[in-house]
């Protein structure tokens, strides 16, 4: 029985791809800086949707109750009361009249520095901490301030809750949307460098289509090539990305980097599946390219 003469388990592909090439320096850097951007993403996006959803629980946790005084009512008396009534509601923790100072501070840097400001009628605030299992509704509140005969309005911050939420899901979007783009151009930096492989190795290319080698067995090589240098360079983006959100970490204490990003240690194992992520991207784009060079090839 006569052998083939192309064999595929006996091929050798270190002559046709040589294990190190002066150009997988380069290409090595450049999808190890994109993989490091793609993790600093993912770390911000993690420590973004931390942030609004610990905003968002503070928030749903109190409300703030503005008081009107009415009648012969001071705006003190009017607050103390408001407190007193909110207190025995059902689903509240505490209520706290806040000092009239507090209630100037919030409106003087609309009406500027105004001398004789305590003259003005100026409202009372009442801070409200709700019962995290059971919290009172922003109707409960008012209902026992109308039936004590108290002017007042509740502001249960759902607006701000609200704000807070679509913030956050826009920011979810925008990692998305960074971390597609920032795949596109690894893919098309691999598809560049397949090409240009390609390009040097065409001889071959048709050498071993003479011999009998099927297309797929040589875009496999290809694919197995930037598979691994991708590989590698994906864990070095991903070391340097963990080591980045480290040292955020370290130097803003307890808050993470800052209140705003509060980078938690847990956050660092977003980088882990960033290797197979490269090499899976790097291996398809090189699949397609080779395949269609190939077949332009023939």
């Amino acid at each position: 029985m006569s052998q083939p003469l192309f064999d595929p388990a006996r091929w050798k592909p270190a002559p046709f791809l040589p294990e190190s090439d002066a150009r997988d320096g380069a290409l090595i850097f450049v999808v190890a800086v994109l993989c490091f951007l793609a993790c600093l993403t993912a770390l911000g996006v993690l420590a973004a949707d931390r942030a609004a959803r610990g905003w968002s629980s503070q928030l749903a946790g109190e409300a703030t109750v503005i008081v009107r005084a009415k009648g012969g009512e001071t705006p003190d008396a009017a607050a103390a009361r408001a407190a007193e009534t909110l207190a025995g509601v059902g689903g509240v923790t505490e209520a706290r009249a806040l000092e009239r100072e507090k209630a100037y501070d919030l409106i003087r840097p609309w009406l500027g520095d105004v001398a004789d400001l305590e003259d003005l009628p100026v409202p009372r605030l009442v801070a409200v901490t709700l019962d995290e299992a059971q919290p009172a509704t922003a109707r409960a509140l008012d209902l026992a301030l109308r039936a004590q005969g108290i002017d007042a309005v509740v502001d249960d911050h759902s607006v701000w809750i609200e704000d807070i939420r679509r913030a956050a899901g826009m920011v979810r979007w925008a990692g998305a949307a960074v971390f597609l783009l920032i795949a596109g151009a690894a893919a098309a930096v691999v598809a560049f460098a397949t090409r240009a492989g390609l390009a040097a190795r065409k001889d071959v290319v048709e050498v071993l289509h003479l011999s009998g080698a099927e297309d797929s067995f040589i875009a496999r090589l290809f694919q197995l090539r930037f598979a691994q240098i991708a590989g590698v360079a994906g864990l070095l983006g991903a070391v340097a990305a963990a080591a980045a959100g480290a040292l955020a970490r370290l130097a803003g204490g307890g808050a993470g980097l800052t209140p705003v990003l509060p980078i938690a240690w847990i956050d660092l194992l977003a980088v882990l599946p960033c290797p197979l992520l490269a090499a899976f991207v790097a291996a398809l784009a090189a699949r397609l390219t080779a395949s269609a060079l190939i077949r332009e090839m023939e």
